[in-house]
């Protein structure tokens, strides 16, 4: 069987992207079981929930909703159950560097296969106020109105 190549998305969480201010990203593995991978590979899996903490020196995602696999026997997985994150030393060591400053956070941005293996994106997030969305929806909002007259223009 030839090994797959490229990033296949399987979920990724753009409530993220409008709740928290992405300062810094890591990809990371994430240590699973067969029905895990199973079912990540049938294209179901929830980020919006997630979050990871770390238990001493290790980084573990938690709240990631990944379904029981529909073909599974009792070998099955809990659909919430704690991860292991897998990283470098240093990314750890740099990871526990940032979410010791108040109001930072580590979520997960994206759960994707990469050339046949399961990664997790991962980014250090500090909190967004209710006003720096609003401005971030009006802006994004002003960009769209200035294309759309751009290209309407161009069609004239």
């Amino acid at each position: 069987m030839a090994k797959e190549q490229g990033r296949k998305v399987v979920a990724s969480n753009r409530k993220a992207r409008h709740d928290y201010l992405i300062e810094e990203t890591f990809e990371a593995g994430i240590a699973l079981m067969g029905t895990e991978v199973k079912s990540l590979r049938m294209g179901r899996a929830s980020l919006v929930d997630g979050y990871a903490t770390f238990n001493g020196d290790e980084l573990w995602l938690e709240g990631v909703h990944i379904p029981e696999y529909v073909q599974g026997t009792w070998t099955n997985h809990t659909p919430r159950r704690r991860r292991k994150l897998l990283l470098h030393r240093q990314e750890l060591h740099r990871i526990a560097i940032k979410t010791r400053e108040s109001g930072h956070t580590v979520v997960p941005l994206a759960l994707y296969f990469k050339d046949g293996r399961a990664k997790v994106e991962i980014g250090i997030a500090k909190g967004k106020k209710s006003y720096d969305k609003r401005h971030a929806l009006r802006e994004r909002q002003d960009e769209r109105e200035t294309q759309r007259a751009l290209s309407h223009r161009g069609r004239e």
